[in-house]
């Protein structure tokens, strides 16, 4: 396992771990008082504290802004740190800096200047202009009046995403060396439009393993089997399997595990108005039941004889 590497024509990582508290404000990170569960949670995508320069170059306004974000996300999955897991979350807003991404995954139009060669210009995120700046919000709005140069991106990705990067990697790295293992969920939100899994149906919950190369099934199925008992429709790699954080860090054979999971919006919030339904605690309530169950899947599966580091 390895902490997504800064490039080496620009900065070099100062080594794995946490952070430097000069990148503390890009994260909020909540500990519990004893680390009991072999759990890692983290929210990339809740963040809401937009930068006065970014709306200011933005064609759109602030509510509009906001479609790309994980309302809430981290209020929903708060209890982790009192249940004896920890709990990172973007303090940025994903429509800034995409921490579930690449460091370097950037659109060409939207740069005044030319790109480094390292940098990856025709991924499928890119593409569809979701990429570590995005081009647009998650409904297709552009974002942007302007062009923005690479060393704005540069600064972004620098004082945001590798900070972000270095205290997930460093939250890894600690419960491995405590359990063996670790089972890291990447929580986020989907819109209610985006919850399609068949002409009629829709799910209110997905559940994202890269389709098993990141996580092993039993614990995806002690995941589904929870969350259907709380009455959800629960849908498995459809139409999210996982982005980069799920496959990056999810290595099953090494008793690394990640699960994505993402929550249809409409059954905590107002789409529209990004206000909280009055169901919002029980939902709250019931992802703590799923952390509680999902860390003693994960202690009894931990607790098997880890296979060689090698294969």
């Amino acid at each position: 396992m390895t902490a997504p590497r800064r490039h080496t024509n620009l900065v070099s990582m100062d080594g794995p771990g946490l952070p430097r508290a000069a990148g503390d404000d890009a994260f909020a990170l909540r500990r519990p008082q004893t680390h009991s569960l072999p759990l890692v949670l983290a929210s990339p995508h809740s963040g809401a504290d937009y930068p006065a320069d970014f709306v200011a170059a933005s064609r759109l306004d602030p509510l509009t802004l906001r479609r790309s974000e994980d309302c809430f996300v981290d209020e929903i999955f708060a209890a982790a740190p009192r249940l004896g897991a920890p709990l990172l979350a973007a303090r940025f807003p994903r429509a800034y800096v995409d921490v579930n991404r690449e460091a370097y995954e950037l659109d060409p139009t939207m740069f005044s200047d030319g790109l480094p060669g390292f940098v990856n210009m025709r991924s499928p995120r890119v593409r569809m202009g979701l990429g570590t700046i995005a081009r647009v919000v998650a409904s297709g709005e552009e974002i942007y009046a302007g062009k923005l140069t690479f060393a704005e991106a540069k600064r972004r990705i620098d004082s945001l995403y590798y900070p972000y990067h270095e205290a997930l990697y460093g939250l890894l790295v600690e419960t491995e060396a405590s359990f063996g293992g670790y089972l890291l969920i990447d929580c986020h939100s989907m819109p209610s439009v985006a919850s399609a899994i068949g002409p009629q149906e829709s799910a209110d919950i997905v559940l994202g393993d890269c389709h098993g190369a990141a996580c092993a099934p039993q614990i995806v199925e002690a995941a589904r089997q929870f969350l259907t008992r709380c009455g959800f429709a629960v849908a498995i790699n459809a139409p999210y399997a996982g982005g980069f954080t799920t496959g990056h860090y999810g290595h099953p054979r090494r008793a690394r595990h990640a699960v994505q999971i993402e929550i249809n919006r409409s059954i905590y919030m107002e789409e529209g108005s990004y206000r909280r339904k009055p169901g919002f605690p029980r939902l709250a309530r019931q992802m703590g039941g799923l952390i509680e169950r999902l860390g003693e899947v994960a202690q009894d599966f931990l607790g098997r004889p880890r296979l060689n580091a090698a294969e």
